[in-house]
């Protein structure tokens, strides 16, 4: 028989409806990405300056590798900074995040926190998705400022830019969940680095590849984004995005699949 002094100290228990359906879901988001957004605050602006560094940086230093720029080399080098500075920050500073996380042992803290594992997986890609876009647009003003070409931008840079960078960061996080050792996991981020800057026509057209090493880049995804991003920043050089969209979503798929099996096994 319960007293009425265990009544006032035995803490309130929720209905289970509470606990359950969209309405809770989507209020556990909201309450997920004030949390993320607080914590970003202590690196955004390190991560906006890291992506026009890179993006724009790259482009300029790509310019010096050819003896004359021409239209077509200078559209396809500041088309493609977009892309160099969305590489950086889903395939290296997400994957870094999570490590770091795990290193400090904050990463135990925050999966246990009481909203769906769902809604922490949801609320870290769309934190790096908006987060991603200033530096990306920066970087793309630097560089068609140094070449000073025109673009011709469609409607479809929208969903081409969003699609990429949730590309990114899915990929990046799923790879972090999945790979215990952080150490492991940079090394992995860093070798990406190295191939996308020296293998991936990002700046330049795949034919200027080897035939096995430019089927191997449309494999990849970093050439599927530069072709979707070129497509809503030009008008005549991208045809056919079909295969690029294919590409993109497959790698999407597969970085929420490393994830959610990640979070369905753990406890």
């Amino acid at each position: 028989m319960s007293t009425a002094q265990d009544t006032a100290v035995r803490p309130p228990s929720l209905p289970v409806a509470a606990r359950s359906g969209p309405g809770y879901w989507l209020g556990s988001l909201g309450s997920m990405m004030r949390f993320d957004l607080g914590q970003a605050r202590q690196w955004a602006a390190i991560m906006v300056v890291i992506q026009v560094m890179m993006g724009a940086g790259m482009a300029l230093m790509y310019g010096f590798f050819y003896p004359r720029i021409t239209p077509t080399i200078a559209l396809y080098i500041s088309t493609g900074t977009p892309t160099l500075a969305l590489i950086p920050l889903g395939f290296v500073m997400v994957p870094g995040n999570v490590g770091q996380r795990k290193l400090e042992g904050t990463f135990d803290f925050i999966w246990s926190m009481p909203v769906p594992r769902s809604v922490q997986a949801t609320s870290t890609f769309l934190l790096y998705t908006l987060l991603s876009l200033p530096g990306t647009v920066l970087a793309l003003v630097v560089a068609t400022w140094r070449y000073g070409i025109h673009l011709s931008i469609s409607p479809q840079i929208v969903p081409g830019m969003a699609l990429c960078a949730l590309m990114a960061v899915s990929v990046g996080f799923g790879m972090a969940l999945a790979i215990r050792n952080p150490l492991v996991t940079n090394l992995i981020a860093n070798a990406l680095i190295f191939v996308v800057l020296l293998f991936s026509p990002i700046v330049f057209p795949p034919s200027n590849l080897p035939a096995w090493l430019s089927a191997v880049d449309r494999a990849l995804p970093f050439y599927s984004m530069a072709e979707v991003i070129r497509a809503g920043l030009t008008s005549g050089i991208v045809t056919d995005l079909t295969r690029s969209y294919l590409v993109l979503l497959g790698w999407t798929a597969v970085g929420w699949a490393m994830t959610a099996w990640v979070v369905g096994r753990r406890r």
